[in-house]
């Protein structure tokens, strides 16, 4: 019999996603957002999506043997529970709930999995749930799923788990070992939430928004190392500004922020708007330098010697989607190869987890080499979406899809792109895309400003051939999921300016036929047109919204916006 694990996060936190992997191959995976229509669904429980994983695996749930979760029980014994309690002294009420009821949050977190479970079609008496803690399930995303077989460096960064922020180990022969953990408040992926929120953003939402702003402001201007440091191999963060609770926290209309008073005093009022203005441009410039400086000092003082024997590193954590940061990790002469889990957040622990049961008991997991995980729809689907929605479409079926909408695209106009399985994670990778020429003037501000209503400022990433990637980024380096920045070089910059970011690096897509054929041969289409085997590419949504998951959604938000093209499989839609 095969072995079948269910990965399920979420249920207390955000980004509640499932994961199933039959023998080691990982069948399906989704994010609950999608198919409810709530950007990060917090506090949901991924019913929708695990309910899609079971049913496009033909799966019963009584042919599941184990359900993993990427929450566990902390032994008081262990340290993060009594550090916890010492660096938040200032809220009693926390730091003894800690000592004395420091497991309430799993309790609950596995009474809420137990009854989502029953809601399948499980029998909760009878299901063999499995906790792992969540750090090490974000290293199994990363380290399981990166295909390396040498001894390999791993890293993790996010706000929090149970109780760590910060993971730090080593993976050989298929298991990992712990190597050191730091514990909250001491969260550098804390630090840049809490920064997030001061300039204006949500947290857990926003902070590639703050990514985004930072080239455009000068990190020297002003010196946030009061913020954070990392001596003698501990991180502190300065609980006076920033990661606070209680009573510490800074309120504003009746919410409170995870920052103080002390940094208002400093640094001016919480920014607002959507301008990119000064100062916050320099803010922003200035977190995400000591972002990246404070995680190098990690990174080389307690895997450096790792790197320098394997040149392998594993890296997750909501930390892992800081692009900057690893544009400058695979700019250390001792990495030969970094893998980015490419749903780094918490929607990924659900593979963590799953990807880790197996392993565990004796299945190795397969490498992850693209992400088209969800969701498919056929034409009819399509056909009879377009027919049922109130606002009539006009569409017809086409051939030629890629010759088709290579042709808009190189005469300046954006398309909606629907094709194949939904993505899993948080980036469009040619799946639920919208799309537009990059050596057009003016289309990304257009597309910011008349189809995704978002700020001028944001950019645009691009996806390209293979063939293309070595020639405009100047590297060989693997990256089929947009978690890394290149340098463009100079005779790319004005062939392509509208996917060149303020700095004059890029977040690219390098694509491989085998993984998504059509998208390939548009892009194939697009360098007999254009030159450049390139296309601009951005999520298939509205600010504010998750990624389109059905062709419904597709079609509201066509309708909700200045797009005038949309392609679903092979069926054109236009107004």
């Amino acid at each position: 019999m095969p072995l079948t694990i269910l990965g399920l996060s979420g249920s207390l936190s955000h980004d509640p996603s499932a994961a199933l992997y039959v023998d080691g191959r990982l069948v399906a995976a989704a994010e609950e957002e999608r198919f409810i229509r709530d950007k990060h669904a917090k506090g949901r429980m991924p019913y929708e999506a695990a309910k899609f994983c079971l049913d496009f695996a033909g799966i019963r749930p009584a042919d599941v043997d184990a359900v993993a979760i990427p929450f566990a029980p902390i032994s008081l014994m262990e340290p993060a529970r009594w550090h916890y309690a010492k660096r938040y002294w200032y809220a009693p009420d926390r730091a003894l709930d800690a000592l004395f009821n420091g497991n309430r949050r799993y309790r609950r977190y596995r009474g809420r999995i137990l009854a989502c479970l029953k809601q399948l079609g499980f029998d909760p008496d009878r299901v063999d749930l499995v906790p792992v803690e969540h750090h090490l399930t974000h290293a199994s995303s990363a380290y399981h799923c990166s295909g390396f077989t040498e001894k390999t460096a791993i890293l993790g960064i996010d706000g929090k788990g149970e109780y760590a922020t910060t993971f730090f180990g080593y993976g050989e022969n298929g298991r990992i070992h712990k190597i050191r953990e730091f514990y909250d408040p001491d969260s550098l992926g804390g630090l840049y939430g809490a920064l997030t929120e001061y300039l204006g953003f949500e947290m857990l939402d926003g902070e590639y928004k703050v990514m985004g702003m930072a080239p455009y402001g000068d990190p020297n201007r002003y010196d946030f190392s009061r913020l954070a440091k990392f001596e003698n191999g501990e991180l502190v963060i300065d609980t006076g500004y920033a990661n606070v609770i209680g009573l510490r926290r800074y309120k504003e209309n009746g919410k409170g922020f995870y920052f103080s008073p002390k940094l208002i005093d400093w640094l001016g009022p919480r920014r607002q708007g959507d301008s990119a203005d000064d100062p916050y441009i320099h803010y922003a410039a200035s977190m995400q330098k000591l972002f990246e400086d404070l995680a190098l000092q990690m990174l080389e003082h307690y895997l450096g010697d790792i790197l320098r024997e394997t040149g392998r590193l594993a890296f997750a954590g909501g930390g892992a989607l800081n692009v900057k940061l690893n544009q400058r990790i695979i700019a250390r002469p001792d990495v030969k190869e970094l893998f980015v889990q490419p749903a780094s957040g918490d929607s990924g622990t659900a593979v963590g987890a799953a990807s880790w049961v197996s392993t565990a008991r004796g299945v190795p997991v397969e490498k992850m080499e693209h992400v088209y995980l969800g969701p498919a729809y056929t034409n009819g689907e399509v056909i009879a979406a377009c027919e049922r929605h109130p606002s009539q479409p006009a569409w017809q079926k086409i051939d030629a899809v890629p010759q088709r909408i290579a042709r808009l695209l190189a005469d300046g106009q954006p398309v909606a792109w629907f094709q194949g399985r939904m993505e899993f994670g948080p980036r469009a990778l040619g799946a639920r895309s919208i799309l537009g020429c990059p050596s057009v003037p003016g289309v990304a501000d257009r597309i910011n400003e008349q189809i995704k209503f978002r700020e001028r400022w944001r950019p645009f990433c691009p996806s390209m051939l293979d063939t293309v990637g070595p020639q405009m980024l100047g590297s060989h380096h693997p990256a089929p999921f947009m978690t890394f920045t290149f340098p463009v070089r100079e005779a790319w910059k004005a062939r392509v300016p509208e996917v060149v970011h303020e700095d004059g690096t890029a977040r690219a897509q390098v694509l491989r036929r085998e993984f998504n054929p059509r998208y390939y041969e548009l892009m194939q289409e697009m360098e007999k047109l254009t030159g450049n085997g390139v296309v601009l590419n951005t999520s298939l949504n509205r600010r504010g919204e998750p990624m389109i998951c059905s062709p419904t959604d597709a079609l509201d938000m066509f309708f909700g916006s200045d797009l005038r093209y949309l392609i679903m499989e092979d069926v054109l839609v236009t107004k």
